[in-house]
């Protein structure tokens, strides 16, 4: 059988994971080197045509490794580094990931106009590519090179529509740098954006501003302090919420947001 039938995360040399090991915040033993005698990002060791086209540089931390997942039938390679929040995959991505999986054809996504907030290392992006969506994934500026890495790397010649990244600071000059004139997305993804940060009040305005009449937003969470309750009674008030994953035993929650038009 394909190892790529599961969507468990291949992880070399730490044997057969449990049912839920995928549902558990990364643990930094789980981590292994990579053995390419070099940061997996190194654009001197890259393949020209992706680096002609890796318009951001991957931050040059020490410990990058190289993880497995398996989606949509496909083996997908990401480069991680526990040094930063935004280059590790968390728990609510690989519920995203398997809800796309699984629903692809109810949510048609082949062509759909994605964004995703907080793309992190790229696996939500990723995965939605490989299911045939239009997808921007935005981050932070320290962030968008390893983004962007993991995204050529797994779906350059591998997908209909090769997806763009673009720097998104929440809450900074939202209707300058996209404006709801130009841009409109059928799909917002969010995964484990929520957590103990300071910008909880930008990121519901930025979720708010990307919403148009006809946008779907899923926002998957692992929850964890109070404060990530109080960002979802907020998100209620603003969103019509529907609860549609929930995984008790990580705590992982899965939503579909709708704006409440007056």
């Amino acid at each position: 059988m394909d190892a790529c039938l599961s969507s468990a995360p291949q992880h070399q040399g730490l044997g057969e994971a449990t049912s839920h090991d995928w549902l558990e915040a990364p643990e930094v033993g789980a981590f292994q080197e990579s053995d390419s005698g070099g940061p997996p990002g190194d654009l001197n060791k890259t393949e020209p045509s992706l680096q002609s086209l890796q318009k951001f540089i991957p931050t040059d931390y020490a410990s990058y490794t190289q993880e497995h997942y398996c989606f949509a039938g496909r083996k997908i390679v990401m480069q991680e580094c526990i040094e930063s929040y935004g280059a590790v995959v968390w728990p609510g991505a690989m519920a995203l990931c398997q809800y796309l999986e699984e629903h692809t054809e109810e949510l048609k996504l082949r062509d759909a106009k994605i964004l995703e907030i907080g793309a992190g290392p790229g696996l939500v992006s990723i995965v939605a590519s490989i299911l045939g969506a239009q997808v921007t994934a935005t981050d932070l500026p320290d962030v968008l090179g390893n983004l962007q890495y993991n995204l050529l790397r797994n779906t350059l010649a591998h997908t209909a529509h090769v997806p763009e990244v673009r720097e998104l600071v929440w809450g900074d000059e939202l209707e300058q740098k996209l404006p709801k004139s130009d841009f409109y997305y059928d799909y917002v993804l969010a995964s484990d954006v929520v957590y103990h940060h300071y910008f909880l009040d930008k990121l519901l305005a930025t979720m708010v501003h990307l919403c148009q009449p006809g946008t779907v937003l899923l926002w998957a969470n692992k929850f964890r302090f109070s404060t990530d309750y109080e960002f979802l009674d907020k998100f209620k008030q603003v969103f019509d919420t529907t609860l549609l994953a929930e995984h008790p035993e990580s705590t992982v929650k899965l939503f579909q947001g709708i704006l409440k038009w007056d």
